[in-house]
């Protein structure tokens, strides 16, 4: 139970709370414990999201398609961490991925009710769930603005930053490098002269047909964009 609390006080919904209240809302809350086998699909895109999931162990492959499915963002999470939490409240409460366990998964679920009076009971958590909104929504309106302002290295950035979660590893964009010309509206050679700068400095490696990030934090960087890390 001390490690599951140490886990869960990790997470940006749990700053600034104390392993005695943690206990207190533990013991008023219906966890469910959930694991899963590596390679079991257990989020489908369009799903409803009726519940938090916590990661305590293990990691996961979570994959974003546009509807062509031409586009795609991978990106791994590793526990401790919440898989896409923007998406329990509001007008859209489907998930807009698929997740796959990588490895022996252990997720801790919150029914939506149940969390809605985690939140109600403390100042703390509202402020650090709105806070952990805000910043999304902020990423949404960057990433926007990205398609038509800054360099052809900072609009993959913002891409980047935008559709992926902060401690994200493993994150490849799969999508042939004219269809990525063709949104930044910049040319090939452009393009692959951006790619090749990006490559030579370890921030990415690609091909024809992905794009691989080594280092999500080195994105944020190249935009001296310290909220995103």
């Amino acid at each position: 139970m001390d490690s599951m609390f140490e886990r869960l006080l990790t997470l940006p919904f749990f700053r600034g709370v104390t392993q005695e209240r943690m206990a207190e809302i533990v013991g008023k809350t219906k966890f469910h414990f959930l694991k899963y086998l590596p390679g079991t699909a257990f989020i489908a895109p369009g799903e409803r999201c009726t519940h938090l999931k916590f990661m305590l162990a293990g990691s996961v492959r979570i994959t974003i398609a546009n509807a062509s499915g031409r586009f795609k963002v991978g990106q791994t999470l590793t526990a401790p961490d919440v898989i896409c939490p923007d998406f329990l409240f509001g007008i859209a409460t489907t998930y807009p991925c698929s997740a796959e366990a990588l490895e022996p998964v252990n997720i801790l679920e919150v029914d939506k009710s149940d969390y809605l009076n985690i939140l109600t009971s403390d100042p703390v958590f509202m402020f650090n769930y709105l806070n952990y909104l805000s910043t999304n929504a902020q990423k949404t309106i960057d990433g926007v603005m990205s398609i038509t302002m800054g360099s052809i290295e900072e609009r993959l950035a913002l891409w980047v930053l935008s559709l992926t979660q902060v401690n994200a590893t493993d994150i490849t964009f799969t999508c042939k490098a004219r269809d990525l010309c063709s949104v930044f509206g910049v040319q090939r050679s452009s393009f692959n002269a951006a790619m090749e700068g990006l490559q030579s400095r370890g921030f990415i490696t690609y091909t024809p047909n992905e794009i691989h990030i080594t280092d999500r934090h080195s994105m944020a960087e190249l935009l001296n964009a310290p909220q995103y890390i």
